[in-house]
C-alpha cells in the first residue's frame, strides 16, 4: 500500500494551497481518509477526515471554514483544499487511510508527508 502526498509549498498568510494524496495497493473507495499535520516541536494532530463515499466530513476546530476535504474515488485521490492560510498552519501534512475519525490509531496506512510553510 502506498500513499503519495503532494501539493505542499510555501505561501504567504492568506494564501491557498491544495494538497493531494494518491492511494495505491488498496481498494480506495472502501476506506475513510484523513489528513493530519505535525508542526515543528509539536505532536501530530488531526486536521480533517472524510468517509468512504464522501458523505461525512469532519474537521478540527482550527481549520473549520478554511479547509475542505474531498475525494475522487475514480482517481483514488483525496484532497485538502486550504484557504486563508495562517502561519500556525505551517506543518508537515500527512494523509492516511483507515476507518475514519480524528484519532490517528484509526488509520492503518500513512503517506510520507508534504511540507506546508506559511509566512506572515
Amino acid at each position: 500500500v502506498q500513499l503519495q502526498a503532494s501539493g505542499g509549498g510555501s505561501v504567504q498568510a492568506g494564501g491557498s494551497l491544495r494538497l493531494s494524496c494518491v492511494v495505491s495497493g488498496r481498494p480506495f473507495s472502501r476506506y475513510a481518509m484523513g489528513w493530519f499535520r505535525q508542526a515543528p516541536g509539536k505532536e501530530r494532530e488531526f486536521v480533517a477526515a472524510i468517509d468512504s463515499n464522501g458523505l461525512r466530513k469532519d474537521y478540527a476546530d482550527p481549520v473549520k471554514g478554511r479547509f475542505t476535504i474531498s475525494r475522487d474515488n475514480a482517481k483514488s485521490t483525496v484532497y485538502l483544499q486550504m484557504y486563508s492560510l495562517k502561519p500556525e498552519d505551517t506543518a508537515v501534512y500527512y494523509c492516511a487511510s483507515g476507518i475514519g475519525g480524528g484519532l490517528s490509531r484509526r488509520y492503518a496506512f500513512w503517506g510520507q508527508g508534504t511540507l506546508v510553510t506559511v509566512s506572515s
